[in-house]
């Protein structure tokens, strides 16, 4: 039988768990992301977590990875100020350790879901891959030249806290202004809608039934109503797939790739909606040849597959960086 490995997805909103080998995720399970205690409560959901697994399964596992919200620490195994968290640090590593008895390895989501990509999804044999998601949050991971990239301390990716409005209409969770993810993830959305609203034409605007619920939008809803052609929540996903578009531009201008695998649920619930924007609008701001840009096929576990392939086949990078035993 293949190695066994647990993999952690540790979002905003929920934590996942995994056990997985070389080909396959075997069990998993998610309860929702604790927001209060002191800074071992996330490591404590987690091994709560984990006693959700059959010991069958969790007997025979050979390490942990994780995929966490950032910024991460990933020498010190601890998340640092995380924007849709309320915790000013966050001890990850050595209560698992403790726990577990096998090597632990953090990294940043978007990290360990590009390793996913390489491993397990599109991204088999591609040197120079980036991931990108939407979500609660934004963020990216990246090989280039078949190096994995990681940073000083593992956040060589935050992508998501790049000013893409130099003016910083809005505020970000980190504290920072104009940044991408104020404008475009799922949580602030309906944030930037408010803008866009001031701009938009009145008399057609106030026949919407988003204008009426201004103040209780959801990126769902916006979506819905872009489905059935209203004006406001068509205006809106056009302007946040503008600013999607630049954000992408910014990311190829960097990177280089040769392939970019999107997921997150602002995108994968939205699918043909945002990628075409994106891709229309894409070559106003970019340099470089673009890439294909394609939708991750490994959907909402490509976290969890990053995490198992990262306890199974750890980077060299990682190695270099990562205390994985005490």
């Amino acid at each position: 039988m293949d190695s066994l490995a647990l993999g952690i997805d540790i979002g905003a909103t929920h934590i996942r768990a995994a056990i997985g080998n070389s080909s396959r995720i075997l069990f998993k399970t998610f309860e929702e992301t604790v927001n209060q205690g002191d800074e071992y409560a996330i490591a404590n959901q987690i091994i709560k977590l984990a006693r959700k697994i059959p010991e069958k399964l969790i007997s025979k596992i050979v390490g942990v990875g994780i995929g966490s919200i950032g910024p991460v620490n990933i020498r010190r195994g601890v998340i640092v100020k995380p924007s849709n968290l309320p915790f000013r640090k966050i001890v990850i590593t050595e209560p698992l350790i403790d726990k577990f008895k096998t090597p632990i390895y953090l990294v940043n989501d978007c990290v360990a879901a590009v390793i996913g990509e390489r491993f397990f999804g599109a991204g088999r044999n591609i040197d120079n891959l980036v991931y990108v998601t939407i979500s609660t949050g934004i963020g990216c991971g990246a090989y280039v030249n078949g190096g994995l990239l990681l940073g000083k301390d593992g956040n060589a990716h935050e992508v998501g806290h790049m000013v893409i409005d130099f003016n910083g209409r809005l505020k970000c969770g980190c504290g920072g202004r104009g940044h991408w993810e104020a404008y475009c993830s799922g949580k602030n959305i309906p944030k930037y809608a408010r803008l866009i609203l001031k701009k938009a034409d009145k008399v057609k605007a106030e026949k919407s039934p988003l204008y009426r619920q201004l103040e209780n939008l959801t990126s769902e809803t916006i979506f819905l109503n872009a489905r059935i052609g209203d004006y406001l929540a068509l205006r809106i996903v056009e302007e946040v797939g503008r600013l999607n578009a630049v954000g992408f531009a910014n990311i190829i201008n960097m990177y280089d790739p040769a392939l970019i695998t999107v997921g997150g649920a602002v995108i994968l619930r939205n699918i043909d909606i945002t990628i075409p924007i994106i891709r229309r609008n894409i070559n106003k701001y970019a340099i470089n040849r673009i890439p294909k840009i394609t939708p991750t096929p490994l959907g909402e576990d490509i976290v969890l597959y990053g995490a198992i392939a990262t306890a199974l086949n750890p980077p060299i990078q990682l190695q270099d960086m990562v205390k994985t035993s005490l």
